[in-house]
């Protein structure tokens, strides 16, 4: 693989990237963007400031991929794919009408795909942080929006080009690092974010030890605790005035909390619907983080629209989900993460007992919710997993019921779709945002490719390649 560009293009530093990444990410993409062009023919004059050349295409779309590719790029977006046949190499793009001075990006031995989506993250944690979760309550803000940063920029080299974050303690630093991302004055992915956790005092999403009084919690992280369905609603508006492009209801007890059962309910079926009423009337999505079965039935009935974890849904509420059209995003690899690194790490007991408890079930529920048809997303709970590790679930996906172009899908246009910004992201097409990512190996072939991805633009931008040999 060789990343070739012209003289204007042959060092992009992380400045210049962010100058020109504000052409093709506005303050927000999740409005379309006009029509998108129609198909370009080799008959027409293309308009590109950027030609990609694939070797083959998985354009998150097709059943198969596309041998030999041209993906233009003009402002950050994708003009037109059309077949290399014709043209091959840079120099012969003058004979299609395309100007000598645009950048050529040559991956002509590689296999591109969209820039993936991972629908589950919390970049304002790291796994050894479960070591001692009183850290939490320790980071100052500066703290949180430094550990926001560099955790999505770290994502971003992994070749996720958008995330959804599914709720934070201190959900200022990850608003400032969205719109600090979204402006260019930051390097990291797309991100859309719920703000605060929504959830009973004491529950699943109540940052609380033992050790640290009440009154000296900060009261950033208490922003969405309530106890009646009015509460919940006053906590849903104030989340969404404040910033959240969607909501999340802790319905359930978590893995990875203090005093909470990953069986137990603990937010009413009436208490999520408060919130989806809100949600809806700000035309904005709700998941819910649930384990229990009970909870998982609840918060369908209460109408979300995707369940997190999902790790002990019963049969008949898997059926309601594909009745009803939720999502359900599982991450099902970082069970083996938690109980091989974790416990050498010391982690508390306990967190490793629910581990145990709900990987193996987690695993078997996705198994019965591929069969059923249920849509399933890309979610890895990143922060739980290493955010180096991304892309290490595509595997276990495969192992576990999905073709590999079916994981694929889960983390590009079906995700896209879900999220409602498939104007934007989740395929290679023409309208979309230039996000590519590369490898020279056959992910169909091996999944395991995902754990390095070699190239990672970002609309049409590169901004990671393969270090240049040793001398």
């Amino acid at each position: 693989m060789e990343v070739k560009l012209n003289n204007d293009h042959a060092i992009v530093t992380c400045e210049y990237r962010l100058r020109r990444c504000v052409i093709g990410l506005t303050l927000s993409l999740l409005t379309a963007c006009g029509e998108a062009p129609s198909e370009l023919s080799l008959s027409t004059t293309p308009t590109a400031e950027v030609v990609i050349h694939c070797g083959a295409l998985i354009d998150g779309i097709a059943d198969k991929p596309l041998a030999n590719q041209l993906i233009l790029v003009d402002q950050g977006r994708i003009s037109s794919v059309v077949s290399a046949d014709q043209t091959g190499t840079k120099a012969d793009l003058s004979q299609v009408g395309i100007s000598e001075e645009v950048a050529y990006i040559d991956l002509s031995d590689s296999t591109c795909l969209p820039g993936l989506i991972n629908t589950h993250v919390h970049f304002d944690g790291n796994p050894e942080d479960s070591v001692d979760y009183s850290i939490y309550a320790r980071r100052t803000p500066a703290e949180n929006l430094a550990l926001v940063l560099a955790n999505a920029k770290t994502t971003l080299l992994t070749g996720f080009t958008t995330v959804r974050h599914v709720g934070a303690w201190f959900p200022n630093a990850v608003y400032q690092a969205r719109d600090q991302i979204r402006s260019g004055e930051a390097m990291g992915p797309l991100i859309l974010t719920a703000g605060p956790y929504l959830t009973i005092p004491g529950g699943g999403g109540d940052l609380t030890f033992p050790e640290i009084p009440a009154d000296q919690i900060p009261a950033e992280s208490q922003l969405g605790i309530a106890s009646t369905p009015q509460q919940f609603a006053e906590r849903a508006e104030a989340a969404i005035k404040g910033g959240a492009d969607f909501l999340k209801v802790i319905a359930s007890g978590a893995v990875f909390s203090i005093g909470t059962d990953p069986g137990a309910p603990e937010m009413s079926q009436e208490d999520i619907a408060a919130v989806v009423r809100v949600a809806q009337q700000y035309d904005k999505q709700v998941t819910a983080h649930v384990h229990s079965d009970q909870s998982g039935r609840d918060a369908i009935l209460a109408g979300v629209d995707s369940l997190e974890h999902a790790s002990l849904l019963e049969d008949t509420t898997i059926a309601l989900a594909q009745q009803r059209g939720v999502a359900l995003s599982m991450d099902i690899y970082n069970g083996t993460y938690t109980d091989t690194i974790g416990r050498s790490q010391g982690y508390p007991e306990v967190f490793l007992q629910r581990n145990t408890q709900t990987t193996e079930a987690q695993r078997a529920v996705f198994k019965k919710a591929y069969a059923a048809g249920v849509t399933l997303l890309y979610g890895t709970d990143a922060a739980v997993l290493p955010h180096t590790m991304g892309g290490w679930q595509f595997a276990t996906m495969i192992e576990h019921g999905m073709t590999p172009m079916e994981a694929i899908r889960s983390a590009t246009s079906v995700a896209a779709d879900h999220l409602r910004i498939s104007a934007d992201v989740g395929a290679v097409m023409p309208g979309r945002q230039a996000d590519i990512i590369a490898m020279k190996s056959n992910p169909l072939t091996d999944p395991l490719s995902f754990r390095d991805v070699e190239v990672v633009i970002q609309a049409g931008i590169v901004v990671k390649q393969p270090s240049p040999p040793e001398s």
